[in-house]
């Protein structure tokens, strides 16, 4: 690749933004088509003779054990090699295998190809967040992960809104192609207008002695608290989330009567506040880590404990209580999304930018598995064991025990605030790139 001049300062930000917004476009095309078939499952049901078992497995265990095989190596590798080109093939060849799902003929043809979403989600976000890390300073760091962070649930709402559109008017078929085909496209565009950026080295974070031997990059990982209580702080919050997601217009449905297409607006106003509550959490720690360094992890830890009142409130509620339903649903959606761009932001702070993508597919990995996989699952479980005992309305209370595990998330993050301050101190003890507030 040939040199290119160097760029002025109003240029590389300019360039910064643009693949901010470039990899967030991504991000939510991607996440689109792993949505998509939550949207199409009626017809693809009655067209396959599936079960609601094959279908979970398809949407949510299939997922998880392709991204549990995929995530960590591929996070090993984004570390490793020029992460614009991993990026661009991941969701290069994620879209195409979605594609390829208008070609399936059965349950194992339309598993295989919605394996595509984990491949591209394994492979391109850790070094998404990576190439973040080396575009924007810390200062700068939680917001720019923030509008990141947007590409889920944007591609959500493309999901619900677009995907049923495109499923009505030319059947689901149809809609698998245009998803994936969206994801080839920008991988398109990515390698031809993106340079790789240059790995910013951190000081703190030097060559070992010669003949010292160093733990691998996971278990190196796992060592520092801060990414350690991370990784078990977003598993369980994923868990709650992933349940809440996968099981609440089932909920509105059976409880509070309403249509789908009463519930599936309701659902598109949550998708908008989940968008603003990202952007809001990545500004505001932006701003508050200025006071007090803790508040790298406690913006995270007051939206949990936000989101899990709201949340409890919501399934609490009597049925007919629609308007008050709503408001906490729009709440919960809001303030649940608050401990990602903080989290990202902290771990490319605290780790060094060797093993950044590396930490980054752990914490996905656990979200993927726990959350993702098992989250939707337990709470279909659980509901038919409650239904028999508690009149049909097993649902609600399996929702409500699965949301509590957020609980232990505000635990965990609790524990990494504790540690947050010194693992920054510690990264950067030689470095003056920043001035360390307080705390």
């Amino acid at each position: 690749m040939s040199s290119a001049p160097p760029e002025t300062a109003p240029q590389a930000a300019a360039h910064s933004r643009y693949i901010l917004t470039l990899l967030t476009v991504m991000s939510a095309l991607a996440f689109m088509d792993r949505q998509i078939l939550s949207v199409l499952i009626e017809p693809v049901k009655l067209e396959f003779g599936l079960s609601d078992l094959q279908i979970g497995l398809i949407t949510g265990l299939g997922f998880a054990i392709t991204f549990g095989l995929l995530g960590v190596p591929l996070g090993r590798l984004a570390d490793r090699c020029e992460r614009r080109s991993l990026i661009a093939w991941c969701r290069g060849l994620g879209g195409l295998l979605a594609a390829l799902g208008a070609a399936s003929v059965g349950f194992w043809s339309l598993m295989f190809t919605r394996s595509g979403a984990a491949l591209s989600d394994a492979g391109s976000t850790p070094g998404s967040m990576s190439m973040l890390a080396d575009l924007y300073p810390p200062a700068q760091r939680s917001r720019a992960m923030s509008v990141f962070g947007t590409g889920g649930s944007i591609g959500a709402l493309l999901a619900l809104l677009l995907g049923s559109w495109l499923a009505e008017n030319y059947g689901w078929r149809v809609t698998v192609v245009v998803a994936g085909a969206g994801s080839l496209l920008m991988a398109l565009v990515l390698v031809l207008t993106v340079r790789e950026p240059l790995r910013q080295a951190t000081a703190a974070h030097a060559s070992p002695a010669a003949g010292v031997r160093q733990p691998g990059a996971v278990a190196a990982i796992w060592a520092e608290p801060v990414t350690r209580w991370l990784v078990i702080g977003v598993a369980f919050t994923l868990l709650a989330a992933y349940s809440f997601g996968a099981w609440n217009i089932a909920l509105m449905v059976r409880h509070h009567g309403l249509s789908l297409q009463q519930a599936g607006w309701i659902s598109g106003a949550s998708a908008i506040s989940s968008i603003t509550g990202s952007l809001v959490s990545g500004a505001l720690t932006d701003r508050m880590v200025h006071r007090d360094l803790r508040w790298q992890m406690g913006v995270p830890l007051v939206g949990l404990v936000l989101s899990l009142l709201s949340g409890v409130a919501y399934l609490l509620l009597p049925a007919g209580t629609l308007p008050i339903a709503t408001v906490l649903m729009v709440l919960f959606a809001f303030f649940l999304p608050w401990w990602a761009a903080p989290s990202y932001a902290a771990i490319s702070i605290v780790t060094p930018n060797q093993r950044r993508a590396t930490a980054n597919s752990m914490v996905l990995l656990a979200g993927a598995i726990v959350g993702n996989g098992l989250g939707p699952i337990l709470t279909g479980w659980l509901s038919d064991v409650l239904n028999a005992s508690l009149g049909g309305d097993g649902l609600r209370y399996a929702m409500l025990g699965m949301v509590s595990m957020i609980l232990v998330g505000i635990f965990a993050f609790f524990r990494a605030m504790q540690a947050y301050p010194q693992a920054y101190r510690n990264a950067h003890s030689s470095s003056n790139a920043l001035q360390p507030p307080r705390g």
